[in-house]
């Protein structure tokens, strides 16, 4: 046996030892809530069927939210992945935590544009007592299962708070979705990227697949412990890579009025909702989905631009994607179900943000977490809104910082925003200037109201800049090399 195949042999019996230690050291079945946090990476608002896609067949995920409370009007914390997940773990603001970029380049901002973007954390501190760690030591196995993307292996998740890591590194993708989903070229930068404890795989091996295969035995294992699972699958993050068969039956369904229109992606997005029904499935079949919380939610709007020649995906009625302040970059799908909790089909329009789920599951586990953590974390409980969609939360305003230049399209350039009521409004750092919507009128951000409604505007700014002030938001500063180039 070569060295190689040892070493896959010896991953694969460390992981099968700590499901053993788990497996054996269970007694009688826990009473208290299990968490399963489900996470897709760049799903847009209305990409599933439940949430208005014409193409996209979600079967499972429209079931889930037929058994749940759907939330129209739910954000991510940031248009891009890891400070998005950042907030999750953390109950803070991407900008409080100086996170605010993705992990690889919150460390080298780009200097060929007007502005030049903060550098900033690009590892999630290891001083934020994370949601995992509080759950941990209230004696809950935890587990994440796929994309991590906060930083490097000294932050693992096995060092914030998981005693379980399958898949999760400082990388942000795959190569490719296809076992063994390791090396070179997809991306241009010629990084080595592989997604770790997946071995032993086999040709054809699809990655969503497998990633729900290992969450089933840790599942398995723990079925009597309290236990919380982190879902986080690559899926439908590049590389748009897509099972044949179900490429050619979406690409068959295509209609020209549609506005989905990827056979690629669609076939993608199949086979995340088909793995969310086999997770669904095994909580069912334990026995234990009675008294097991299921979250369902996206890190960030869909793609909105092109892979390969094609689009990618369409947030409409949201404008702009992933990257954006608009809409269509932050908003995104949210489902909750809460047995004996939540209402089946029930609809909430109050909006509520990633920074928002540490406390919820906090409040839901009876849980006070830590006290130094706690006290100047940003979001709040939102169980009120599970026991009664049509309740109201004290809190009425969500703000979002991107300090930086979206690489797929440079003119998703450094800016703020806020939601306040129906109002929103972006200021923009190039230029100064602000845009102003009624969202309650306008989803679709179509009719910029600043100029007609200069005080509403103002009073906007006011508090956001106040609120950057108060969490110390890094801001990018002039870049005087841009400046002598275009003055020649």
């Amino acid at each position: 046996m070569d060295r190689r195949a040892f070493l896959k042999l010896a991953g694969s019996a460390a992981a099968m030892a700590v499901l053993g230690r788990f497996a054996l050291g269970a007694e009688k079945p826990s009473r208290k809530l299990n968490f399963v946090f489900i996470l897709a990476d760049d799903l847009g608002w209305s990409d599933l069927g439940c949430f208005g896609s014409d193409l996209h067949e979600t079967p499972n995920i429209d079931r889930l939210a037929l058994q749940s409370e759907r939330f129209t009007d739910a954000y991510a914390a940031a248009s891009v992945c890891s400070p998005t997940r950042a907030s999750i773990m953390t109950g803070k603001y991407p900008a409080r935590l100086h996170m605010t970029t993705w992990y690889e380049a919150s460390a080298n901002p780009p200097l060929n544009h007007l502005l030049i973007p903060p550098v900033t954390v690009g590892n999630m501190p290891l001083k934020q007592v994370t949601i995992a760690e509080v759950l941990k030591k209230a004696g809950y196995t935890t587990a994440h299962i796929g994309k991590w993307h906060l930083g490097d292996a000294e932050h693992y998740p096995e060092t914030q708070g998981f005693d379980i890591n399958i898949g999760g590194t400082y990388s942000g993708a795959p190569n490719t979705y296809f076992y063994p989903y390791s090396g070179t070229g997809t991306f241009g930068d010629g990084k080595f990227r592989y997604v770790p404890h997946l071995e032993l795989g086999k040709d054809g091996e699809y990655l969503t697949d497998r990633l729900t295969d290992e969450a089933l035995k840790i599942v398995d294992a723990v079925k009597d412990r309290p236990f919380y699972l982190n879902m986080d699958y690559h899926t439908v993050h590049t590389p748009i890579e897509g099972k044949e068969e179900l490429i050619e039956y979406y690409r068959k369904k295509i209609k020209p009025d549609m506005r989905h229109r990827n056979p690629v992606y669609a076939a993608m997005v199949h086979t995340l909702d088909e793995n969310v029904g086999r997770l669904l499935a095994r909580l069912d079949k334990l026995g234990i989905a009675e008294r097991t919380v299921v979250f369902f939610f996206s890190d960030n709007g869909g793609l909105a631009g092109r892979y390969r020649g094609k689009t990618v995906t369409d947030n409409s009625p949201l404008r702009s994607g992933k990257g954006s302040l608009y809409e269509g970059g932050t908003r995104v799908p949210l489902i909750v179900r809460w047995p004996g909790v939540t209402k089946a089909g029930s609809i909430c329009s109050q909006p509520v943000s990633s920074i928002d789920f540490y406390p919820t599951i906090l409040e839901m586990a009876g849980l006070s977490g830590d006290p130094q953590h706690n006290a100047d974390m940003d979001g709040v409980s939102f169980v009120s809104l599970l026991k009664d969609p049509i309740a109201r939360l004290k809190r009425n305003t969500l703000y979002w910082h991107w300090p930086h230049y979206y690489f797929v399209n440079p003119r998703i350039g450094p800016a703020s925003s806020i939601r306040q009521g129906d109002w929103k409004l972006i200021e923009y750092f190039e230029d100064n200037h602000v845009e102003l919507y009624n969202l309650a009128e306008d989803i679709g951000e179509k009719n910029n109201l600043a100029e007609k409604m200069p005080q509403k505007a103002e009073q906007l700014r006011k508090l956001l800049g106040s609120w950057r002030k108060a969490v110390d938001a890094q801001m990018p500063t002039p870049n005087p090399r841009y400046k002598s180039r275009a003055g020649k």
